[in-house]
């Protein structure tokens, strides 16, 4: 049953998506470019106004260009180490809710493999197209027209390990493009477990292709024991707004919001917060990643952390007495480095709410199944990765 002396009511924990802020150690194992360092690069090489987010205590983790350190921070602030292999959305999201992988999810820089594809056409009475990796909405501008002529759909991958397919509403409609892709996620088991299959469906005319908000990812199953599954049998109720319920499979999620971008994420941060009294709004904001990072675009990535800035003043006015507020990252996405690749980064943590004491050094955590930790913590359950920082951050 759910307490009733909990440091916090409701949690607020906003994962904003690719957010790094300095290499880790090994980053050079994993293929990324020397100096990654996503928040630190942007900063330093395009400037950033972000008065709220230093306000909190951002410039207190580590030293940022025209982001000091704030001499009295209003939140508590520190790093996370990912500890798990790997620099993707599932390998990050899966150790906040306390999953520790053993080996990364597979990537496929060269393109699956014959067997896979040959076994995938059979399956779904298609031919595809493209198999290799490469930009979502750089794909349908090359391959749309050709799509749209054979019926085909378009098969990539990228830095991540993900298995995604393409396809024009009007050509393969929703239902049928969805079951290609759970055809997708059953033959890609074993040593070819991608993290998540995606459906990336789109609309228009060639020159002028538009992917849709009717994408659905197609997660690996979550280890039993995680996060939302304690939550959830403990009668905590948790409301996902983003992709937060595909990367979890809907495992404890009793509500949920699909998102179409950074704005629509916000607002509905705010649309699940009016409907929730006591629990975990869980959010994801994909844009920085997605639209910005994945694409070189250092003038948007740092545009779209200011409006997400200029957003904060709005959250705390919905933010309750009990209520606390939580903002880190799953893994980085340099858009200033070469290449389009996440890049493997400490993600920040900021901690915030009316009980929540101000200045605190929360350090260089371990892992960031430490956030997981603390959140279960507060509702009375545990998981089996990470140590709570509840008890430095309440009063």
């Amino acid at each position: 049953m759910l307490q009733s002396n909990l440091a916090f009511s409701r949690i607020i924990w906003i994962v904003l998506d690719s957010v790094g802020i300095g290499a880790m150690p090994d980053a050079l194992q994993y293929g990324d470019p020397p100096g990654a360092d996503t928040l630190g690069n942007i900063a330093r090489l395009r400037g950033l106004r972000l008065p709220n987010l230093a306000r909190l205590g951002l410039g207190n983790i580590k030293p940022l260009a025209g982001i000091p350190p704030d001499a009295s921070p209003q939140g508590a602030f520190g790093r996370c180490t990912l500890a798990s292999p790997g620099k993707d959305t599932t390998t990050g999201h899966w150790e906040m809710a306390g999953i520790h992988l053993d080996k990364p999810f597979p990537l496929y820089p060269h393109g699956f493999p014959p067997e896979i594809i040959g076994e995938f056409e059979r399956r779904i009475g298609r031919s595809t197209l493209c198999n290799r990796p490469a930009s979502g909405t750089e794909i349908i501008r090359e391959l749309g027209a050709e799509h749209i002529r054979t019926g085909s759909p378009i098969v990539y991958t990228s830095a991540d390990s993900v298995f995604q397919v393409a396809a024009h509403e009007g050509v393969i409609p929703l239902p049928e493009l969805y079951k290609i892709c759970e055809t997708a996620r059953r033959i890609l088991t074993g040593p070819n477990e991608v993290g998540r299959v995606i459906a990336r469906p789109f609309v228009g005319a060639p020159g002028n292709f538009t992917r849709t908000a009717n994408r659905h990812d197609y997660a690996v199953p979550p280890p039993p024991g995680m996060l939302l599954d304690r939550l959830d049998g403990h009668g905590v109720e948790v409301f996902g707004v983003g992709k937060i319920f595909d990367v979890f499979l809907g495992r404890g999620i009793r509500r949920t919001l699909k998102t179409n971008g950074n704005a629509d994420g916000m607002a509905k941060t705010l649309e699940a917060m009016s409907a929730l009294d006591t629990g975990l709004v869980f959010v994801n904001l994909v844009d920085f990643d997605q639209q910005f990072g994945h694409r070189n675009d250092v003038e948007g990535y740092g545009a779209a952390l200011e409006r997400l800035d200029a957003w904060l003043p709005s959250l705390a006015a919905a933010l309750r007495e009990g209520d606390l507020a939580v903002f880190t990252a799953d893994h980085g996405c340099d858009p200033t480095v070469p290449g389009t690749d996440h890049t493997r980064e400490y993600v920040p943590l900021l901690a915030a709410g009316p009980r929540v004491r101000g200045g605190v050094d929360l350090g260089l955590r371990g892992s960031l199944s430490d956030i997981g930790q603390t959140v279960a913590a507060n509702f009375g359950v545990s998981i089996g990765h990470g140590e709570s920082f509840l008890r430095q951050i309440s009063f």
